[in-house]
């Protein structure tokens, strides 16, 4: 084989996802080497996983995928190691935020479902529950912070270090805040995971009882970054009642399942529109559906919240609902699920970094 034909075998390889996984073998840095000759391809794997039957798929993958190159051998070494103790992780993974007691992301299988809005209020919540409180917008491709906040300025730097913004009683960070609004962000995998260890590390966050981390939607980069470089205390699911809402949260909290971070529970949003003149309830999206979800999967429904044009006006006008009526009804619902996330903390020790 020609040196071309190598770099096929290595275009191949990344075209080759990990069981249950969004990244490809490649990027994950479990291809320690690779040989191509005219007659014989060779590659040597090194996997760290608890699950050996996934490293195993993987190899038959490779060998599956690299037949089809032609009548040629097809050799594929396969090392699966041990994940590193909790210990040695974190000898291995400088903390990013080692004054931050919690992190809880906020999290949702598809986008639409109005994570950001439950992240925000949310995090808005527990400050006046009387928590320091950091709410980062993790959400590389489409983040809506400086909206949903109301602050459209560039953050300052002290040093090497940028400062937070401060308000409605909370410390928020946002890649928005420093992108242009209509600069479409085109990343790669390694850049996203760069930007957001950026915004963890290079923040001057200082103490703070909570960091809520608002993610972009779906199973991808982001997500494993912040999994696998910041010691979540858990994640909590965000969802609508329809089934196609449904099915994606399922693969959301899978998701966490396998990178060992706890799932606190399901928030279900939209779950009916209260009609402000006559009170009667609607099920515009269904309901009771992530109720059902959570007995089925067998993690806490931390509660729901309805459609109501109030919530849009808060996230268009730049004030948390919560924010502009603390004492209200939808106040009262958040406090909930406030105090719900603060149950699931309370008993936990911090957490250590984990990988598969």
């Amino acid at each position: 084989m020609t040196r071309a034909s190598e770099e096929r075998v290595w275009e191949i390889l990344k075209g080759i996802k990990f069981p249950g996984m969004s990244r490809d073998i490649v990027s994950f840095g479990f291809v320690d080497r690779v040989e191509a000759t005219a007659e014989r391809v060779h590659v040597d794997l090194s996997i760290a996983t608890g699950n050996p039957e996934a490293a195993e798929k993987v190899r038959a993958d490779v060998e599956q995928a690299l037949a089809e190159l032609g009548p040629i051998q097809v050799e594929v070494r396969l090392e699966v190691r041990t994940p590193p103790s909790a210990a040695q992780q974190v000898a291995q993974s400088p903390d990013l935020i080692p004054e931050v007691q919690h992190v809880v992301a906020v999290a949702s299988g598809k986008g639409g479902v109005g994570k950001s809005t439950v992240a925000t209020n949310l995090a808005v919540k527990l400050g006046q529950l009387g928590h320091r409180v950091g709410l980062l917008d993790a959400d590389i491709y489409g983040p809506s912070l400086p909206m949903m906040i109301g602050i459209d300025e560039q953050p300052k730097v002290d040093g090497n270090r940028l400062i937070p913004f401060e308000k409605h009683g909370i410390k928020v960070m946002s890649l928005g805040f420093i992108l242009d609004v209509d600069q479409p962000v085109i990343w790669r995998g390694p850049m996203v995971m760069k930007a957001i260890e950026q915004m963890l590390g290079d923040v001057d966050w200082g103490p703070l009882d909570f960091m809520i981390v608002d993610l972009p939607p779906g199973t991808g980069d982001a997500q494993l970054t912040i999994s696998q470089r910041v010691p979540l205390s858990g994640a909590v699911i965000v969802t609508t009642p329809q089934d196609i809402a449904l099915i994606d949260a399922r693969k959301g909290l899978a998701m966490f399942q396998k990178v060992s971070v706890p799932v606190m529970g399901i928030i279900e949003n939209m779950s009916g529109f209260v009609c402000p003149h006559c009170g009667e309830t609607t099920d515009v999206f269904k309901s009771g559906g992530g109720a059902r979800t959570a007995e089925t999967l067998g993690c806490p429904f931390l509660g729901s919240v309805p459609l109501d044009p109030a919530i849009m006006r808060g996230g268009d006008e730049g004030v948390p609902v919560v924010a502009a009526e603390p004492d209200g009804f939808h106040g009262e619902s958040f406090k909930q699920l406030a105090e719900a996330v603060i149950a699931g903390v309370s008993s936990q020790q911090r957490p250590k970094l984990s990988i598969f």
